[in-house]
């Protein structure tokens, strides 16, 4: 229930097409030169850290960039895991819809990163290590001093080390190549303990 409390409010609240789209994720990322010089000069575990925020950052970014249907049909298959059947209910859906949607999201999001991410093919020109620096130059991540701010989301676990590809603790350490197993293979959501309080109330003052 909280979770079609979550999207009937985004619906109510998102516009129709999303605020951002990948062009601007482009720009930001990667319109600067490589920067590995931040990289170099950080030590375990902090290295880990800031590489496992970009991609976890990037790939939220990514989902960002869809239309809100899709992006809440991609989110509870890939992030939240949940069955066709009980995804399309907590959607107000038909199953027929939300698998509409999904092939629509899976077909965008594989498109932008399949021919620039290192997480789908070490190949691709887009590497974290790299684009840490003009990450941190622009706010899309954070520096380890900083955290993150108060009633932030995180995606990431407290586990120690990250790992280059974010692929978990003992894991191979290995590019996944495949863009479900990627958002299959992050943490899974760490909201806010009250947020479902907040939800009700919300509603309730509607």
């Amino acid at each position: 229930w909280l979770l079609g409390l979550a999207n009937a409010i985004l619906e109510q609240r998102l516009p129709r097409q999303p605020e951002v789209n990948f062009d601007i994720l482009d720009e930001t990322l990667r319109s600067e030169a490589t920067r590995t010089d931040v990289v170099r000069s950080l030590s375990d575990p902090d290295r880990d850290f800031l590489l496992w925020e970009l991609k976890q950052g990037c790939m939220t970014a990514v989902i960002n960039c869809l239309p809100p249907g899709e992006r809440a049909a991609f989110t509870v298959c890939h992030v939240l895991k949940l069955p066709d059947a009980a995804a399309a209910k907590a959607l107000a859906i038909t199953e027929s819809a939300y698998k509409v949607r999904l092939s629509r999201a899976r077909k965008k999001i594989g498109d932008y990163l399949a021919p620039r991410c290192e997480h789908v093919n070490p190949m691709n020109p887009c590497h974290c290590p790299a684009r840490v620096g003009t990450a941190l130059h622009k706010g899309f991540i954070k520096p380890v001093a900083i955290g993150r701010a108060p009633g932030e989301v995180s995606l990431r676990k407290a586990e120690i080390p990250y790992g280059r590809y974010g692929t978990g603790v003992g894991n191979e350490d290995a590019p996944m190549r495949d863009i479900a197993a990627i958002y299959g293979g992050l943490p899974e959501p760490d909201p806010p303990a009250d947020l479902g309080t907040k939800l009700v109330e919300h509603l309730a003052s509607r």
